[in-house]
């Protein structure tokens, strides 16, 4: 028998199941929003509450039990939009009639700008994979160090998600590998181009990789290789470039792509297309890279622009 209608389990299953089936979200999105409700549903148990019976002080007495376990803002601000939209679910199919979350303010998140490394530190980044495949003896060694350099290649050269880059597919691979295709959030797929230098390692990669599905295929249950393989490669390789660990992750590999990209005077909208962003409005977390670009072209440019010493000195 499976769990009554208005069980706790019952109620979540259906909001993934909705989620997933109605809005198209990810598998790690499901999976972040199983974990908020199990510990949501958790909090309420010990309170004597349901999903059902919880009112707006038992989900603010949760939101603050949160911020007494260390939560930063951002990551409460983030359980309450996932209980936002659990609740309007159940109002939605008459499971309720009110949003004990309606009139909740979001906890406060401080904006903190993404980690970023900067280009030479990526230039070392490089130079260190790139000596590892030079100085590996052929066969399996040779093999990963190539699979390593072309990921931190193709990573670095277009800024998708580890999600997706791990996931590509032979298939993606088009026009003798100027381009791939990503298949992103919600199964929207985009086109980005590849330099020269991706394309080229790419197509040494291909020519030694026997007949796959995947690009990166490995034996696991998705047949690819895993992000949390990936991402200690990728640790270990910054530990021996002179990167502190802490400093270094796929994501931080994308925030580079970008901000290295608008430095460089690249338009946000076509970041936004080549992040896969659906609103631009993510992508403005690196405008702080623009704002730096336009400080120094008025420091250098501007007609009074390092004349105020010389100003305070007549006044004097």
């Amino acid at each position: 028998m499976g769990a009554p209608a208005s069980s706790p389990t019952y109620l979540s299953e259906s909001f993934l199941e909705m989620m997933s089936a109605e809005r198209g979200a990810a598998d790690n999105t499901i999976s972040a929003y199983g974990r908020d409700l199990e510990d949501y549903f958790g909090f309420l148990s010990r309170h004597n509450q349901t999903p059902l019976s919880a009112c707006r002080s038992d989900v603010v007495a949760y939101l603050s039990s949160l911020q007494s376990e260390g939560f930063s803002g951002a990551s409460a601000a983030r359980r309450l939009s996932t209980l936002r939209q659990f609740h309007r679910f159940l109002c939605a199919d008459r499971l309720r009639k009110d949003d004990p979350t309606r009139i909740i303010q979001s906890p406060k998140a401080l904006k903190g700008l993404p980690k970023v490394l900067s280009e030479q530190e990526v230039d070392r980044l490089f130079e260190a994979a790139e000596e590892e495949l030079s100085g590996a003896v052929p066969g399996k060694k040779r093999q990963a160090a190539l699979r390593f350099l072309v990921l931190l290649e193709l990573l670095y050269a277009t800024g998708m998600r580890v999600s997706e880059l791990v996931a590509l597919e032979r298939s993606s691979v088009m026009r003798d590998a100027h381009f791939l295709t990503i298949s992103g959030k919600g199964g929207r797929e985009r086109i980005v181009p590849l330099n020269d230098r991706a394309r080229d390692i790419l197509v040494v990669y291909l020519g030694e990789l026997p007949v796959e599905k995947f690009l990166f295929p490995a034996r696991g249950a998705d047949g690819h290789l895993s992000r949390q393989v990936f991402a200690r490669e990728l640790k270990a390789m910054g530990v021996r470039a002179g990167i502190a660990g802490g400093r270094l992750s796929p994501h931080v590999l994308r925030h580079a792509f970008a901000s290295h990209l608008l430095a460089g005077g690249a338009d946000l909208r076509v970041v936004q297309t080549l992040l896969g962003h659906a609103d631009i409005s993510t992508t403005q977390i690196y405008t702080h890279v623009l704002d730096e670009r336009l400080r120094r072209l008025v420091e250098v440019h501007h007609p009074l622009a390092g004349n105020s010493s010389g100003k305070a000195e007549e006044q004097g």
